[in-house]
């Protein structure tokens, strides 16, 4: 689960934190405008994690619940992507898929709270930040803004592969048993 952890919090980072400011600044917008946007998407991604429980009514993750969310999640930058190529308008595609990406993270990453009582969960998080980050920036200045979304995609598949093998919740509940 550990390995899984560690390439899906580095997905979101492979374009939002170099790539997205910088796309958003060739569109065209202002330094104020992007800061406030990507502000009102975190308070956003925020409240949709709050009323995420009540709105799914979420069951305790398991190697198949993690496996489908992580495979809706790959077509979300993967769809971003493709629109980008096929000129749908940047600027449309990239605030509905930026919106869309957060609705998904953030339903399946409350969906995996039990992650929390995994050994090396804090070493996922800052470690798969870390990759996310440097990966923005090297992948912006070498394949630009889809390169990084296809990029988010490779990770978010790697972070399936790595789920594959996740217990069912069967699996779960016979093992708390012994």
């Amino acid at each position: 689960m550990a390995a899984a952890r560690f390439f899906l919090f580095g997905v979101r980072d492979v374009w939002f934190v170099v790539a997205l400011p910088v796309i958003l600044s060739a569109l065209g917008w202002k330094y104020t405008q992007s800061g406030g946007f990507l502000a009102l998407w975190i308070i956003g991604y925020g409240i949709i994690q709050i009323y995420a429980p009540k709105l799914f009514k979420r069951r305790i993750p398991d190697g198949r619940n993690t496996l489908v969310w992580l495979i809706i999640l790959v077509l979300v930058p993967a769809g971003l992507s493709i629109s980008l190529l096929l000129g749908v308008d940047p600027e449309k595609a990239v605030i509905v898929g930026l919106g869309v990406f957060g609705v998904v993270f953030a339903v399946y990453s409350d969906a995996d709270k039990v992650a929390l009582n995994v050994g090396f969960y804090y070493m996922s998080n800052a470690g798969g930040r870390l990759l996310g980050t440097v990966l923005s920036g090297w992948i912006y200045q070498s394949a630009g803004f889809t390169g990084c979304l296809w990029w988010s995609a490779c990770l978010l598949s790697v972070a399936a592969v790595c789920s594959i093998r996740l217990p069912t919740l069967e699996q779960w509940r016979l093992s708390a048993l012994t």
